[in-house]
């Protein structure tokens, strides 16, 4: 195990070696510190391989169960600010997550395979998030989008989400936009930063490896740590690290494309009613009500994804999806 001193707070990660050579994977827990589904089944891993019932055949493992320890401490999804946006080293660290920041991004850059298990706000089903597809442009370059949805399918969930960068992008660029027409973004102010959407996943993209995460279920569901533990076994049975059968993977699972990011501009924008993740909606459906009267209506028929009810002025509001036609095979 190692420890290193973050702001007075160690980030501890525990890593195993397999007699033979293979994959580098990492696993991490609790990127936001509310989020400790992953937290839970990692440390269940960790028991189960000191006390042998579990072996590692071959590869590096690395495990971080607390990637935040000052929010997991506080019980808080953030310390200073999201460890999950923004992702990168800098040289004059200020914030709590920027001196994790530059003891995480060198260890993910040591691996090949990243599992980041989180978990959400609203009640709902289980998914996982991917990267896209093979390509060479300038957001998002990519050459492992085989493997990596071949990861998703066998983790035991039938939701896959994918165009989280892109859209993102296009959310801050409207952010900035509304910062210029109407002076501050809001009262709490908006990180308006081009590079606030990289994440663990991204990041671990850009040094030349692929990642999925997956949010588990929601914050306080019994069955979320379940749902992490099984796939940490299949993501260690499907890169043969473990002696384990493999699960089948999940058959014709629905393929969902995120194409808006829409923000909270006032404490008094209100959803219209309690949605979950993954709700149904219609063209022209009311979605949320701004505090001037002001509708959000569904651009076409999709799904109502990641609604916070709870977030701050100038921050994610709510997601929208449709169906997206990539091919998975």
């Amino acid at each position: 195990m190692t420890n290193v001193q973050a702001a007075s707070v160690p980030l501890a990660s525990h890593r195993f070696l397999g007699d033979l050579p293979g994959p580098r994977l990492i696993i991490l827990g609790a990127v936001h510190g509310n989020e400790t589904c992953g937290t839970r089944a990692i440390e269940r891993l960790l028991l189960s391989l000191s006390r042998g019932e579990m072996r590692l055949l071959r590869g590096q493992l690395t495990l971080v169960p607390v990637c935040n320890p000052l929010a997991f401490e506080r019980g808080r999804r953030e310390g200073d600010r999201n460890l999950n946006r923004r992702l990168q080293p800098t040289e004059q660290p200020v914030e709590f997550e920027d001196h994790i920041a530059n003891a995480l991004c060198p260890l993910l850059a040591e691996h090949e395979v990243l599992l980041d298990l989180h978990s959400f706000h609203t009640p709902g089903e289980p998914f996982v998030m991917i990267g896209p597809p093979d390509n060479e442009g300038a957001l998002e370059p990519f050459a492992h989008a085989q493997a990596e949805v071949r990861l998703a399918r066998h983790l035991g969930v039938n939701r896959i989400v994918e165009g989280w960068l892109d859209t993102y992008a296009r959310g801050m660029a409207q952010r900035r936009q509304r910062a210029l027409t109407h002076g501050e973004p809001g009262e709490q102010g908006a990180d308006l930063d081009p590079a606030y959407g990289v994440g663990t996943t991204e990041y671990m993209r850009s040094v030349g490896g692929y990642g999925v995460t997956l949010e588990c279920g929601q914050h306080d569901d019994p069955q979320a740590p379940e749902v992490a533990w099984q796939a940490i076994l299949q993501t260690l049975s499907l890169l043969g690290m473990i002696s384990r059968p493999l699960v089948a993977p999940q058959d014709h699972p629905l393929l969902m494309r995120l194409t808006e990011m829409v923000d909270r501009w006032h404490p008094q924008d209100q959803l219209t009613c309690d949605w979950q993740s993954f709700d149904p909606v219609q063209q022209g459906q009311v979605m949320g009500r701004r505090h001037d009267g002001q509708v959000v209506v569904a651009p076409r028929d999709g799904w109502l994804v990641f609604p916070n009810p709870a977030a701050g002025v100038g921050h994610e509001w709510f997601y929208f999806a449709q169906r997206s036609d990539r091919s998975l095979e």
